[in-house]
């Protein structure tokens, strides 16, 4: 175990309050030099407000920081960051409208003798960071023209660029690939080998335990649990933040499937930065009322580009898409969802949810139309949606009207799901319906789809994660450079998978 010189930031009793919500309650916690430590805990235990905390970005309501053994206060992120903390947020905070290189340097630019800005120099230094995550990303890029996972790695590069001695990272592998996964954690076992301090917050239960060296869960504000690694395992993790054992949940049974409700026949979609490649080939597909079908496939594979192809984000180059037997492939987006088809998209920060908006006006925004009466929304009408709606997903907020920033990641990707339910959809999409979330709100999520399903509705979701195959599918498909490589029943191994999908399976 660590010893007293071994510690490098501790929080000692610390309590945060929102009126009468209490985040924290007394916590202790300690940040070990040279090690990971590992922050367990479900949406909404506090485990981000005690890592704002520790960054600067909020102030306790009571208890203190100590940092090299003396109290500190820090005023604001730059005081902590210039005292050697950083943190990677959970949500991405970059200027899209940006280059990499200005995202990076923002605010602390590398000057010239003569004032001006380096951009020679900052350039330099962006394309070492990208060799040592092992990216081929150009400084000049416009941050908006990356995918999610590229934009992930920015955000994980401005803050290596820092030299920190404690870094904090609010789930930094929630948009990567598994290759991009295992670069960032040989990283941070060279951090950690150079004696910088690593805070890791992740809901993948599994990776975490491969790169930590503490463990410590919250629940509920305060801490329940801490240990060494070599001491601990998945249920000791999964039994001390729920307080229960659970799964994510079966393929629902006691019903038949339905006729079919989406056809994709050949689909294939092209790479807008490259006419010539097909990021989705020649791919078809048949769902079923009443069936849940899963898409596997690692990062690039085609999953993302598919479903919003057949939601109309993109467009199809070939093809159809037959929702009932209707070809919706040249309808819009609204008019594809008033046919019965709608997309819980994978960013539900940027294209899920209005951010300015209430919780209510968020879950009611799909189905406006339908509820205006003469010249008007009806205000009585739209409460009715909204409550039903909160009631139906099982959103945990004060009412309709707190902001949507206020609920848990959980809560919010179950308003952007509540949100599309509300337009009454025949089979609904999702792309990685878990990313950012605990473990528990995985569950519930899950849940509710296998709850869809008996219903009639038909369901087709993508994930990167194996083990959420495995859990309520009836059928998954593996998808590998935008073709169906392989197709398994809810029986499958977590090898069959891998192995299909082109991932290396570890022993």
């Amino acid at each position: 175990m660590a010893t007293t010189t071994d510690v490098l930031l501790s929080a000692r009793s610390v309590v945060k309050s929102y009126g009468g919500i209490h985040a924290l309650k007394g916590v202790n916690f300690d940040v070990n030099r040279g090690t990971v430590t590992t922050l367990f805990g479900e949406n909404g235990a506090g485990k981000s407000t005690l890592m704002k905390i520790l960054s600067g970005v909020e102030t306790p309501t009571s208890g203190e920081l100590i940092l090299d053994g003396e109290p500190v206060e820090f005023t604001s992120t730059v005081d902590a960051r210039d005292r050697g903390i950083s943190i990677i947020h959970q949500e991405l905070s970059l200027a899209p409208n940006l280059s990499v290189r200005d995202n990076i340097f923002m605010g602390r630019e590398i000057t010239t003798p003569l004032g001006t800005v380096d951009f020679a120099a900052e350039d330099e230094a962006v394309r070492v960071l990208m060799e040592g995550l092992e990216e081929t990303i150009n400084p000049k890029t416009l941050v908006s023209e990356l995918r999610l996972g590229q934009q992930q790695i920015v955000e994980i590069a401005r803050a290596l660029s820092v030299n920190s001695r404690i870094l904090i990272m609010d789930e930094p592998t929630s948009a990567l690939s598994a290759t991009e996964v295992e670069v960032l954690f040989r990283v941070i076992n060279d951090l950690t080998a150079s004696g910088v301090s690593i805070v890791y917050i992740s809901h993948h239960l599994e990776e975490a335990l491969n790169v930590t060296d503490y463990a410590v869960v919250l629940r509920d504000g305060e801490i329940v649990a801490t240990d060494e690694v070599a001491n601990i395992d998945l249920e000791w993790i999964v039994s001390n933040m729920v307080g229960r054992n659970f799964k994510l949940g079966t393929p629902p049974t006691g019903y038949e499937f339905g006729d079919i409700a989406l056809r994709l026949d050949k689909v294939s979609v092209a790479d807008p930065a490259n006419a010539g490649r097909l990021l989705v080939n020649n791919f078809s597909l048949d769902i079923r009322t009443g069936e849940i079908v899963c898409i596997y496939g690692l990062m690039g594979a085609g999953r993302t580009e598919l479903l919003e192809a057949v939601a109309g984000r993109v467009p199809i180059l070939d093809g159809a898409v037959l929702l009932n037997d209707q070809d919706v492939a040249k309808l819009s987006i609204a008019e594809r969802i008033a046919a019965g088809l709608g997309l819980v998209p994978e960013d539900r920060q940027r294209d899920g949810l209005v951010q300015t908006m209430s919780v209510g006006q968020n879950l009611s925004l799909a189905s406006l139309l339908s509820l205006v009466k003469g010249l008007f929304v009806s205000a009585a009408s739209e409460a009715a949606l909204v409550a039903q709606q909160v009631s139906n997903v099982r959103v945990k907020t004060s009412s309709g009207a707190a902001p949507i920033g206020s609920l848990s990641g959980g809560n919010q990707q179950k308003v952007v799901i509540g949100k599309m339910l509300a337009t009454n959809p025949k089979v609904i999409l999702l792309d990685e319906p878990s990313r950012g979330i605990d473990v528990g709100a995985k569950a519930e999520v899950f849940g509710l789809l296998a709850n869809l399903a008996t219903q009639g509705i038909g369901v087709l979701y993508s994930t990167s994660e194996v083990g959420e195959c495995l859990s309520i599918a009836h059928r998954i498909i593996v998808m590998n450079k935008g073709r169906i490589v392989a197709s398994f029943g809810p029986d499958a191994t977590k090898e069959q998978i891998m192995s299909a999908s082109g991932e290396a399976v570890v022993a």
